[in-house]
């Protein structure tokens, strides 16, 4: 016979799981050779189901953002699935939250990710649908010390008629639970909506995917794709007060460099390969701002199709990995083979950004005996497929 719910909302369970530091603790002490499905059994002669499921996810959640590193205390924070999927990394945040001044509405704040961010500079009302998103919200504000700061409201923020002042937005790329959204015409709050929040509100920030068709979809904003640790994971538009001068932006976290400009106002020459081939950061690609890269690095390009650079000097910059080209091949399995044997490869690193090339099918064909790692370079030069043996500068 199944068990009676004992829990008549969301709300209620979350309630009596945070008044139950005593489940955590014992979850915590669990001995390692104990199976999962022997601890579910101690914990549930002693709690309700419901009450150790709800727990149990919420520990597999803060492993999960304990490990990606997406925020300092991911351990004492309240998430759901979606929550810490959608939610904006702390050092991401606290990027954006250095444009606001006074107070501020975070429109569809969820878990509170830039909630916590913004709250740090001040008053934050954070707003979402969900009360559970707004319970969450304050508790992991309490977890940060922010608690005084955050103010959160449950409602609709396409009928909230409070609009003044500075806003922030994570419109819901999942609406309804589907799959992720990449059109803003798709997400919730729509398109429409967004351009008319822009109109009332003295200026702010959208937060979009970096994968999202932005482009073209607002006029007079600064668009900043943001990366971390080498991967994009935002597309803000600024927009109002608060946007820049021009109307791209690239930022790289953790060093914080940024450039600024119009992708057009630049032209690389495309050359023939030289001594090193540089990865770029993918937050100048998405910003179309390659060729103004090149120019500021002096750099050159392989091919039009291509977003690889090349060089005569090892960089360092955070705004490209460098190689160090060993040998030029043409795309053919058996030369390539043949040069991981010459060059003593002991692993190979594969890279490629257009090309159609199955990465794990190169890789079980490659003979890896030797003592160096070694990188392989699929990129069109000239139109023609190439692969650069490659070892990191």
């Amino acid at each position: 016979m199944t068990e009676p719910p004992q829990f008549p909302d969301e709300s209620s369970l979350l309630q009596a799981l945070r008044a139950a530091p005593a489940l955590f603790e014992i979850i915590a002490q669990a001995n390692t050779a104990e199976t999962e499905f022997h601890l579910q059994q101690r914990l549930r002669s002693e709690f309700p189901n419901e009450l150790v499921r709800a727990a149990l996810i919420l520990r597999d959640l803060r492993q999960k953002a304990v490990s990606s590193k997406k925020f300092a205390r991911a351990d004492q924070m309240w998430f759901t699935p979606t929550g810490l999927e959608q939610s904006t990394a702390e050092l991401v945040a606290r990027h954006k939250a250095k444009r606001f001044a006074g107070p501020v509405w975070d429109y569809c704040c969820g878990i509170g990710g830039d909630s916590l961010a913004l709250a740090e500079r001040g008053e934050v009302h954070s707003v979402d649908l969900d009360p559970t998103m707004c319970l969450r919200t304050e508790w992991n504000a309490e977890v940060y010390g922010v608690r005084d700061y955050v103010h959160t409201v449950v409602a609709d923020v396409t009928q909230l008629g409070r609009r003044e002042g500075l806003l922030h937005i994570d419109p819901d790329r999942r609406p309804g639970g589907q799959q992720r959204m990449r059109r803003v015409e798709d997400c919730s709050p729509n398109l429409d909506v967004l351009r008319s929040l822009m109109s009332e509100f003295h200026g702010g920030a959208i937060k979009l995917s970096p994968a999202s068709n932005f482009g073209g979809k607002f006029s007079n904003v600064e668009i900043e794709l943001v990366s971390l640790h080498g991967e994009c994971k935002e597309a803000t538009v600024w927009f109002g007060e608060l946007a820049g001068d021009q109307p791209f932006r690239a930022t790289s976290l953790p060093s914080g460099e940024t450039i600024a400009a119009d992708p057009m106002s630049a032209r690389a020459d495309i050359t023939s390969p030289r001594s090193f081939i540089y990865d770029p950061d993918p937050a100048i690609v998405r910003a179309g701002m390659l060729d103004v890269l090149a120019e500021r690095l002096q750099l050159s390009r392989l091919d039009d199709a291509e977003e690889y650079l090349t060089g005569d000097q090892p960089l360092c910059s955070p705004w490209a990995q460098t190689f160090r080209v060993l040998e030029i091949l043409p795309n053919n399995d058996r030369e390539v083979r043949a040069a991981c044997r010459r060059w003593e490869f002991a692993s190979a690193e594969i890279k490629c950004r257009h090309l159609p090339i199955e990465v794990e099918r190169v890789r079980r064909k490659l003979t890896l005996e030797g003592h160096r790692p070694g990188v392989l370079i699929f990129a069109r030069v000239a139109g023609k497929a190439t692969v650069f043996a490659c070892e990191r500068a």
